[in-house]
């Protein structure tokens, strides 16, 4: 399948939705914790990162588990390139996931991703 070629679009593609893949990371993949928020990242062979969001009811109920998934897949798409290329990232937020503000959470998961732990993200 090819991806679109916009860069601010997100693709079906670019999304985990198998049960295998999900396993896989979380198996094979290295963790990165944060502030209401945990990552997943493993090595998936392709030349595209692929975003998974892992979002369990103990986080809230359905609106605000929607308005943070909205708000991950905003995140990933908007900033995607500043990912690292062939990982699947997986996004696991948990109680007291910060919802108020999209900005404070994407300098939390770029910096993080620049920690020399996870010499990760791309320059």
């Amino acid at each position: 399948m090819a991806l679109r070629n916009s860069p601010q679009s997100l693709s079906k593609v670019e999304r985990l939705r198998r049960k295998e893949d999900f396993s896989r990371v979380f198996r094979e993949g290295k963790r990165l914790n944060l502030k209401g928020l945990t990552l997943v990242l493993a090595s998936n062979n392709l030349s595209y990162s692929r975003l998974g969001l892992s979002v369990g009811k103990r986080v809230g109920n359905a609106v605000k588990r929607n308005r943070i998934k909205r708000l991950i897949r905003e995140l990933f798409r908007k900033n995607k390139e500043k990912f690292p290329r062939g990982y699947d990232i997986v996004f696991i937020p948990r109680k007291g996931f910060p919802i108020q503000g999209l900005n404070d959470m994407e300098r939390q998961v770029l910096k993080a991703l620049k920690r020399p732990t996870g010499k990760l993200i791309r320059q």
